[in-house]
């Protein structure tokens, strides 16, 4: 009796759960209220299922509940009873498929005036691609994936030069207008998904799969990888914003093409000398930093890192942060070369500065070399930095300054604004590091590295 009156309790008690629980499904934000219904509809068919075979569980443990001079009967088998379960169990089990395989039949077929966008998966951020004005997506190949052309473009192919690049976690698609995403990895397996869509799909390297849907009402949706992709795989997060047709084409007008990525000229670093006299003066002559005023290293650092910093400054993304004391400083500075040619003359110069002598930084590296487990996935087994995944070089970088940016990921000085994607994915990681002496052990074995050879990457 008292196993019976438990397992009613349960019953009551996950029905009344079920219809208050706060957790349920986000607002619908797409034309796919019908994956909803058949969500719904398995609800209530195994609702029903469960109820039921609990009641009956109840009724039996009551019913032949143990009483004196009651005995039990032996019956191996009853066919009608098999044949009622059997005949039930499949009505159940084609009522939840059928709706499912229905709506997948409309969920692999986007209609003809479907607009397409390439959404890129790569550990741990996303990308994305429009066709231009001839409404062709351009051939890709990962091997030609290289700093100056990320998303592996074939240059030999005429569709792929006005094809539109979004080199950002943040993907803006119109109101009402039907998408089809073709999703690709350029890695490992990744997830395509927006909740607030009712819409995921896998993406395989070497294959390109897709999904469709119409956004429905406007707004800022989370996009999130929901497949185990490595250790920063939690924080490979992104966003939809849906915005009125209007603005959605006045945005897609100030994104770059393939063309003009590739037509940049090179940087000359004659003409950057002169630009760089205004950073000498905190920066050092020879890029070489300068503690006393907090202005860290620049000669031997990636030039894509660095270009991606200044434009980050001059956008906002770093230094407007509470506490960002010495970021503030940058963004003045960061704008006097707001133009792209004057950056990339800087960038020259900067990149023809001799590597400094190393400071040295005192640690448990034994300790320090078990905390960078976390960091080596990114950063190299050197710490040599990676392009590919977003990963600045950390060797030869000050003690001092790492350690201080360390602790600005740890407080969200850094990585707190919406727009510093892989600044947020590093607040994340380093909140591993829980003191003091975790932070000097794990600067001393970054410091501690020697990369046999750094080619300057520009």
């Amino acid at each position: 009796m008292a196993i019976a009156i438990i397992i009613l309790l349960l019953i009551i008690g996950t029905v009344i759960f079920h219809f208050i629980s706060p957790w349920y499904f986000t607002p619908l934000a797409s034309n796919w209220s019908a994956i909803d219904n058949t969500v719904e509809l398995t609800f209530w068919i195994t609702g029903f299922v469960f109820v039921a075979v609990n009641l009956f569980l109840v009724y039996v443990l009551f019913r032949y509940r143990s009483r004196p001079g009651l005995k039990a009967e032996y019956e191996p088998e009853n066919k009608k009873l098999e044949g009622w379960l059997t005949l039930a169990t499949t009505i159940g089990i084609a009522a939840m498929l059928a709706p499912g395989l229905y709506v997948w039949g409309q969920f692999v077929k986007p209609p003809d005036n479907a607009m397409q966008v390439e959404a890129v998966g790569q550990q741990w951020h996303w990308s994305y691609r429009f066709p231009g004005e001839d409404g062709v997506l351009g051939k890709v190949d990962t091997r030609l994936v290289s700093e100056n052309n990320p998303f592996g473009i074939d240059p030999s192919d005429p569709a792929g030069q006005d094809d539109i690049l979004i080199f950002s976690n943040e993907l803006v698609l119109p109101l009402e207008q039907p998408v089809k995403m073709l999703l690709r990895s350029k890695d490992v397996l990744h997830n395509f998904t927006v909740p607030q869509f009712r819409v995921k799909m896998d993406m395989v390297p070497g294959i390109s799969s897709f999904l469709w849907f119409t956004p429905t009402r406007t707004g800022v949706f989370d996009l999130m990888c929901e497949e185990l992709c490595g250790i920063g795989h939690y924080a490979m997060r992104g966003r939809v914003v849906v915005k009125e047709p209007d603005e959605f084409e006045r945005w897609l007008a100030r994104q770059v093409t393939f063309a003009q990525t590739q037509s940049r000229t090179a940087g000359d670093a004659a003409l950057g000398r002169a630009q760089y006299m205004v950073c000498a003066a905190c920066h050092g002559t020879q890029g070489e930093g300068n503690e006393g005023l907090h202005a860290p290293r620049l000669a031997g650092q990636d030039l894509w890192y660095l270009q991606r910093q200044l434009k980050n400054y001059q956008q906002g993304v770093r230094g407007t942060t509470e506490g960002d004391v010495f970021g503030g400083q940058m963004i003045a500075m960061a704008n006097l070369v707001s133009d792209e040619q004057s950056m990339q003359h800087l960038l020259a110069y900067i990149g023809s500065l001799p590597e400094p002598v190393r400071a040295k930084a005192d640690g448990d590296l034994r300790r320090g070399q078990q905390l960078y487990r976390n960091c080596v996935h990114c950063h190299g087994e050197q710490a040599e930095g990676s392009f590919h995944m977003n990963a600045p070089r950390l060797a030869g970088l000050e003690p001092w300054y790492l350690s201080r940016q360390i602790v600005y990921f740890r407080d969200r000085v850094r990585g707190g604004h919406p727009d510093d994607f892989y600044g947020a994915q590093m607040s994340l990681l380093v909140q591993s590091l829980r003191t003091e002496e975790d932070i000097d052990d794990l600067v001393a074995y970054i410091n501690s590295l020697q990369p046999a050879q750094l080619a300057r990457r520009d």
